[in-house]
């Protein structure tokens, strides 16, 4: 699904000298290239705060804290995503309250959130699936009437940009109160091991942020909240430095692979091609198949499998009929678009390194499936 060999291998001396220099200064715990890098990360996505930290799960748990909520507070989130965005709100005692996804976009809209709204409601998680952004005009005009915070889960789409109807536009993760994001080695940011980071322009919350995220303490020894530690590698963050530069370049050698299935496969009427969001550009962290008739994906899926080609079902359970969030309140049907997505998603291989022989034999295997 991802060629990480071969991309390392196009920058690997800019990468093996990056972390030489970080064993030779033994700087591994929160080391000169964490801060460079978190300037630099904030320079390209024209934040004024990016507080690092370990992985795309503690970013959003610690952007949780920092908003002080208190236990049984509601946070709403998409039940059509992977299971962390809900399991930090669980872990901190709050409600996770989920939504259904448009049946297109496969994201959160503005509509299906009002209906999840109640009187004890704090927050919004949108998540911007597969490497599009959620429509946030829509959804931060309606946190603003219902004074809820907005945290950004970006780390599928960080380097896409939402286009506001003034013509304007925002980097993915900079838009709400706060952004979150992971360099998970597949993400199109991807380091050599684990890493994340959380985005605000509000000064207040980042400076809660950096001290939830370094045991509560902005003074070494002085701790004013409870906190967690989560920090950034140095090594991994000099390894993401090297990587950010060619961010832009990834994305267009992403879209450059999802304009080549699109062409190849948008004429089968079995089958339903991304959906792009008019509002914002797609960096293709996924490209997701949705199969017409159910009964076709696993199919196909084997099918492609038998001729060497790998494909991913990104999600095969919506989080209401995960074990860890079923209760006696959701059931079966209760969220029909995520259900049935559940069962027709398919993605392809999308990657920064492909060939226009691994495109041929991907999407002439698709075509003779039937």
């Amino acid at each position: 699904m991802v060629d990480l060999r071969s991309q390392y291998l196009k920058i690997k001396t800019q990468i093996d000298q990056a972390v030489l220099r970080v064993i030779e200064e033994t700087s591994f715990i929160n080391g000169p290239a964490v801060t460079e890098f978190s300037s630099n990360l904030a320079s390209y996505v024209e934040v004024d705060h990016v507080i690092p930290c370990a992985n795309g799960t503690d970013a959003l748990q610690i952007a949780l804290m920092a908003l002080g909520l208190k236990p049984g507070d509601e946070v709403i989130v998409p039940c059509f995503t992977y299971v962390a965005t809900a399991e930090v709100i669980a872990l901190l005692q709050l409600k996770p309250v989920l939504t259904d996804v448009d049946p297109k976009t496969f994201n959160i809209t503005a509509e299906l959130i009002e209906k999840a709204i109640t009187s004890r409601t704090r927050a919004i998680v949108p998540v911007h699936l597969f490497g599009q952004n959620a429509d946030m005009e829509d959804i931060m005009h309606l946190a603003r009437k219902h004074n809820l915070f907005v945290i950004e889960d970006a780390a599928q789409s960080l380097g896409s940009e939402y286009r506001f109807s003034d013509g304007k536009s925002k980097k993915s993760g900079t838009v709400a109160d706060i952004g979150c994001t992971s360099f998970f080695p597949s993400k199109n940011l991807g380091c050599y091991g684990d890493g994340g980071a959380i985005m605000t322009n509000n000064s207040k919350l980042a400076h809660k942020i950096r001290m939830i995220a370094n045991h509560g303490q902005s003074k070494k020894y002085f701790h004013e909240v409870i906190g967690v530690n989560s920090r950034l590698d140095t090594i991994q963050a000099a390894v993401l430095n090297v990587k950010l530069r060619y961010l832009d370049g990834y994305a267009e050698s992403r879209r450059t692979v999802a304009s080549y299935y699109d062409r190849q496969l948008n004429e089968l009427d079995w089958l339903e091609i991304p959906i792009r969001e008019k509002k914002s550009t797609h960096v293709f962290h996924q490209y997701t198949l949705k199969l017409t008739d159910p009964k076709d994906r696993d199919r196909l899926r084997d099918f492609l499998l038998s001729r060497g080609v790998p494909s991913m079902i990104y999600y095969p359970v919506p989080l209401h009929l995960q074990q860890a969030f079923k209760t006696s309140e959701k059931n079966t049907g209760d969220y029909p678009v995520a259900e049935l997505l559940c069962s027709q998603v398919l993605s392809l291989p999308i990657h920064t390194e492909m060939t226009e022989e691994d495109l041929n034999l991907i999407t002439s295997s698709i075509k003779s499936f039937k």
